[in-house]
């Protein structure tokens, strides 16, 4: 999941994937005939069960919202820049030029720092992603398990390393049953890796110097 901050060149992107689309509709694959199922060998989708349970597309969901929040901010403050930039150049003609200089000057950090913004957006997004999954993942590994022995499996593989298998080998849609019937969803927010530095985590302030100790009386 990547965002675009260009919002008109994603939308026109869109609809020209949309249309080769249309005019490329790949033939409907046709019917394969499977022996009989090996006894307890089993196969498994993993991205296919996260992807078809419900807490997983509620993950996607969530996801497609806190993208559409970043873009919204960083597009606000590139429109901004844009403007800024569109009245600069207007008033080239007629603007001092050191005055210019510092107008434009002062553009260029903002741009600067709305591009090290939209890198930071990205690495909290990928980072709220990796995370969110890394929850589903968790309450899946038991059901895995579980799954695993009711069907009395042997040996265990991924679907995405088999070419062509009996599906009556594939325990998929079991495992999603027992993942929507665990969970459907669960709060999270963006990540947040910019966020000042705490009092608590601020490293604490040297102690001061111990008073000098008062000199002896002087003996008579």
């Amino acid at each position: 999941m990547k965002f675009n901050i260009v919002a008109a060149a994603s939308g026109c992107a869109a609809m020209a994937v949309s249309a080769m689309a249309i005019a490329q509709t790949p033939p409907s694959a046709p019917t394969t005939q499977h022996g009989a199922p090996i006894n307890n060998l089993c196969i498994l989708s993993i991205e296919g069960a996260i992807g078809s349970s419900t807490v997983g597309q509620y993950v996607d969901t969530r996801m497609q919202q806190i993208i559409a929040q970043v873009n919204a901010e960083l597009n606000a403050e590139r429109t901004g820049i844009d403007n800024e930039a569109k009245t600069l150049d207007a008033q080239r003609a007629t603007m001092d030029q050191s005055a210019l200089e510092k107008r434009a000057a002062d553009l260029q950090v903002r741009a600067n720092s709305l591009q090290r913004k939209a890198q930071l957006r990205d690495r909290e997004v990928g980072a709220t992603e990796q995370k969110a999954l890394g929850r589903v993942s968790q309450e899946l590994e038991p059901l895995i398990r579980q799954v695993y022995q009711q069907k009395q499996c042997s040996v265990l593989l991924r679907r995405d390393a088999v070419v062509i298998a009996s599906p009556a080998m594939d325990i998929t849609p079991q495992i999603v049953t027992a993942l929507n019937a665990k969970i459907t969803q669960f709060a999270f927010d963006r990540e947040r890796m910019d966020q000042p530095t705490t009092a608590a985590s601020a490293p604490a302030p040297a102690p001061a110097p111990a008073p000098a100790a008062a000199p002896a009386a002087r003996r008579r």
